[in-house]
């Protein structure tokens, strides 16, 4: 009688389908770890410029097709932890993926081994489509599919052996090299885990490259011409009141980077072309050298709800857009700036934003301390009066002179506005929704913003009542918010809804009008429901 090969023997049939899965969700496991490992090598000493990590390709190519309702779904749900979100939702995903697949390994290996493969194509395509790849970026993927799958159906072919090992000749399954299933299994399961460990240890070798091994101070801040003032008249005493600059800390971050771009100052560089006179490229040197100035801005992201927190205030410093837009000569016909930042992701900002007289900087400094790697480092664009999402480029590399009708930026073909100015809004931050106050009255405290023109007034009612004046605080700069407070003396017992607006310093009051913040920016009038205990 002839002896089939591990490789010609069919499945068995009635191979429990949990240790299918198991094989499979371990296969995945040392395939994600051996690429993982091999990519981060590659970000570490090689310092490619594509995206050789399977898990940041598929992942960015995921958020690059993410619809606008998708993600102001995910931004009002999980806010700045929505990378932490999109992890574990890949993660448990790709779990289910491939337990499938081993589960389907026990009826028929070639079928479990090609789905694998085909997984594996697509991380694939993922990493080729990520900006800057290289053929070169496939090797760590390509790598650990091979290893991925060749465990794959080995596993799957012993499974097939039943736990006496004895093949149909009568010969031990140990003895012709085959481990029996219980030694199968713990080694499936043993490399499993050694298999998330190597996307681990990839993930943190890829974020501690040269880049970010001191660099941070390898070449000091530049001294700004212009400094700018925050009077104590602009600051608040009110416990729970939100702090006129936000702790670099405390800022919101909303990208599309799942894992934040490490940029080497030391090779970084700035271009500016397109409908210019003439190109211009600057080193980081090359920018430190220039006049920078101070700049009390506020960001705000598109993203935000009504009374959300998807806002800050910060004292910024850089050099001046204006003033390297016009080092390089802007051409009559030009109307956009097309900026991109390191991984790709880009903005389209009106030009008459970037040369008129308001702050908009390249900026490498925030609250006087270098640009936190999460907020930009090494240079970030800062514009007062748009939404992040057609101004705010984090880790910017290019300057792309251009029209409206032959560029856009990343979120406009998504079904977001092209332009996006910031809407004015308010917001109260005491007392919060569900609060118990006091019969003897309370202060009501919160912020206005509307950049670069201006808060001039805000108000607020009770339930339907009339609207009262707040009292402002200072306001050291058009392009920053404002503080605002409102004493409620001797408020009724029971329950109340407090309602604040603003009015800019061109007398628009802020909109009642509920919209979502797509595509264009959330409006309407912030309200808190509170309980008045009895007199």
């Amino acid at each position: 009688m002839s002896v089939l090969t591990a490789e010609q023997r069919p499945v068995q049939a009635g191979v429990p389908t949990r240790e299918g899965a198991l094989v499979g969700v371990a296969s995945g496991a040392v395939t994600l770890g051996v690429a993982e490992l091999l990519a981060g090598a590659l970000v570490r000493f090689l310092e490619r410029g594509g995206t050789p990590s399977p898990l940041l390709a598929v992942g960015g190519a995921f958020v690059d097709r993410t619809p606008a309702w998708l993600k102001d779904w995910a931004v009002a749900t999980f806010g700045t932890a929505d990378k932490t979100a999109l992890a574990v939702g890949m993660s448990l995903t790709l779990l289910v993926v491939c337990a499938g697949i081993g589960w389907l390994g026990t009826r028929s290996r070639r079928l479990a081994v090609g789905l694998f493969s085909l997984v594996g194509l697509v991380g694939l395509a993922a990493v080729l489509s990520r900006p800057g790849s290289s053929p070169g970026d496939l090797l760590p993927t390509g790598v650990g599919l091979v290893v991925g799958a060749s465990l794959l159906s080995r596993w799957l072919t012993g499974l097939a052996g039943g736990d006496e090992p004895v093949t149909p000749s009568g010969t031990s399954t140990e003895a012709r090299g085959m481990p029996s299933r219980r030694r199968l299994l713990r080694g499936a399961a043993g490399l499993g885990v050694a298999g998330t460990l190597g996307v681990v240890a990839g993930q943190a070798l890829s974020r501690t490259g040269r880049a970010a091994a001191g660099a941070l101070e390898a070449l000091g801040l530049p001294v700004p011409r212009r400094r700018v003032d925050v009077p104590a008249s602009a600051s608040s005493d009110v416990p729970g009141h939100s702090a006129y600059l936000t702790p670099n800390a405390d800022f919101y971050r909303i990208d599309t980077a799942l894992f934040v771009p490490r940029v080497d100052p030391t090779t970084w560089t700035l271009r500016v072309h397109g409908l210019v006179e003439r190109e211009v490229e600057l080193s980081y040197a090359d920018l430190l050298a220039e006049e920078h100035v101070e700049a009390l801005v506020t960001l705000t992201c598109v993203s935000n709800q009504v009374g959300g927190d998807l806002v800050g205030n910060a004292t910024w410093t850089g050099w001046p857009v204006r003033e390297l837009l016009a080092r390089a000569g802007v051409l009559p016909e030009a109307d956009m700036v097309l900026s991109r930042s390191a991984d790709g992701w880009t903005a389209g900002t009106p030009l008459e934003v970037l040369t008129d007289d308001r702050a908009a900087l390249v900026a490498v400094a925030m609250n006087g301390e270098p640009l936190p790697a999460e907020h930009g480092y090494p240079v970030r664009l800062v514009v007062p009066g748009l939404y992040g999402y057609v101004s705010a480029t984090k880790w910017v590399t290019e300057l792309k002179v251009t029209r409206f009708d032959a560029d856009e930026g990343y979120w406009t073909p998504r079904g977001w506005s092209e332009r996006g100015p910031i809407k004015t809004a308010s917001r109260i931050d005491v007392p919060r929704a569900g609060d118990a106050l006091p019969a003897a009255g309370a202060t009501v405290a919160g912020v206005a913003w509307a950049q670069h023109r201006g808060v001039g007034a805000v108000e607020v009612r009770v339930d339907d009542g009339a609207w009262e004046q707040a009292e402002l605080l200072a306001e050291p700069s058009v392009d920053a918010w404002r503080l605002w407070t409102w004493r409620w003396s001797d408020p009724e017992p029971g329950e109340h809804t407090l309602s604040v607006r603003a009015t800019d310093a061109t007398g628009e009051v802020q909109t009642d009008v509920l919209a979502a913040p797509a595509p264009d920016g959330a409006s309407g009038w912030h309200t808190v429901t509170v309980e008045v205990g009895p007199t």
